[in-house]
């Protein structure tokens, strides 16, 4: 027990480099997504500037200026002009089409015309990802000459579809990388104290706890880790009855982690190694446990 309660402050140690890990891929990630965001929006505001820009150039104006385009609401925006314009509604439709095309997150919008004065809408319409739900009226008319204000509000549409199976995919693959760095840093459960350097004789068979072997009648037999935990436990009180829980918990439990490993299929194993000396057998002790028969 006192070798498993040595452990946990390395497999902390551990656990924690690997959430640590997770935490600052996400992170980044995150920082990453953020940037790309922060270039589309510039970048909207830009063609936006240019949707001005052309109307004027549509109105006869080439000199007057576009003012600074203004947010005034989240994923909606206000095109204001310098001095008064004139514009055809075909021609207003067909620009803001051509030109937020170029935007990636601009597939559903409403655009509204407003006049100066009061705010009311001068002309107005829809655009939709799915051309069936577009709503535009009055083409082919044009407005009078007056001060007007575009606002162009946008559907919103949180992580695009890329961004979403980007991270999505990243985090099956940032688990993977954890997997093996836990799995790869995660220290070998040391043999109990003193006991590394014996070597067990019971029956015709040597059983070297350290190295996880048996030797039976010159005959090397291999262990593994918890083929050898367990049948150390066997050897340290041969002729006893062992309770079931004691070895689920001294094998597995104690380490931090209940798995369905089969007890049964492992007490199977060592007995099949322990089969060159009839002498020797594991025997189930029904509704008790096991116990490490050695005849004499």
């Amino acid at each position: 027990m006192t070798d498993n309660r040595n452990l946990l402050p390395g497999k902390s140690k551990y656990l924690f480099g690997l959430v640590t890990l997770v935490f600052i891929s996400v992170i980044c990630l995150a920082f990453n997504m953020k940037n790309n965001d922060d270039f589309d929006v510039s970048r909207r505001e830009v063609l936006l500037r240019k949707i001005g820009h052309e109307l004027l150039l549509q109105s006869g104006d080439s000199t007057s200026r576009v003012l600074p385009v203004e947010k005034i609401a989240e994923n909606e925006y206000q095109i204001r002009f310098e001095n008064e314009l004139a514009f055809q509604s075909d021609s207003l439709v067909n620009t803001t089409q051509r030109l937020l095309a170029k935007d990636p997150l601009a597939h559903d919008y409403v655009v509204n015309v407003l006049n100066c004065g009061n705010a009311s809408v001068a002309y107005g319409y829809a655009i939709s990802k799915n051309k069936k739900d577009d709503i535009v009226a009055c083409m082919g008319r044009k407005q009078p000459k007056a001060c007007y204000m575009i606002n162009i509000k946008f559907k919103p549409t949180g992580i695009n579809i890329p961004k979403k199976v980007y991270l999505l995919s990243s985090l099956p693959f940032l688990a993977f990388v954890g997997f093996i760095f836990l799995r790869s840093a995660k220290p070998k459960r040391a043999l109990p104290k003193g006991l590394h350097t014996k070597i067990f004789a019971f029956g015709s068979v040597l059983f070297d706890a350290q190295e996880r072997k048996l030797i039976i009648n010159e005959k090397t037999i291999d262990l593994t880790g918890t083929e050898t935990r367990l049948l150390l436990i066997f050897v340290l009180s041969p002729n006893e009855t062992i309770a079931r829980s004691r070895l689920q918990k001294e094998i597995w439990e104690d380490e931090g982690v209940i798995v369905g490993r089969s007890l049964d299929m492992f007490i199977s194993k060592l007995r099949k190694k322990l089969e060159p000396d009839s002498n020797i057998n594991i025997l189930v002790i029904r509704g008790k446990g096991y116990k490490l028969e050695v005849s004499s």
